[in-house]
This record gives structure tokens, C-alpha cells and sequence, in this order.
């Protein structure tokens, strides 16, 4: 098992645009497509994952975002 590091805090690799955060947080709760996808997936992560583990997720997946060509 991998000893569990904690992602809250620390050195900035990635700034966050509060521009882009706010359309994200308006597409999650407003988007009548998106909210309720997202939503879904949102609940599902929180009920199942730890916080430290939906921070490892947040990460991948901002990473995977930044290095994938789609």
C-alpha cells in the first residue's frame, strides 16, 4: 500500500485563473446539460473517496488535462 501523502497545502506548481474557476463552478451548478453529469460524479467521489484521495483525483485529472491532446 502506498503511504498516504497529504495534497492540501504547499508549493504552487499550477496557478488557478479565478475567472476560469468561476465558469467551472457556474457550469457544475447552472449548465442544465452539465450540472446534473457532474453532479452525479461529484456526489459519487465524495461518498466513496477520502479528501485526500479526491485531491490525488483533482490533480490527475488537471494533469491529465494539461498533457492530452483532446
Amino acid at each position: 500500500m502506498i503511504e498516504p501523502t497529504g495534497l492540501l497545502g504547499g508549493e504552487s506548481v499550477y496557478c488557478i485563473n479565478k475567472n476560469q474557476l468561476a465558469d467551472a463552478v457556474r457550469m457544475a451548478e447552472e449548465d442544465p446539460v452539465s450540472a446534473p453529469r457532474i453532479g452525479e460524479v461529484l456526489a459519487h467521489a465524495e461518498a466513496h473517496l477520502t479528501r485526500n484521495e479526491r485531491a490525488a483525483l483533482a490533480f490527475v485529472l488537471i494533469e491529465r488535462l494539461r498533457t492530452s491532446d483532446n
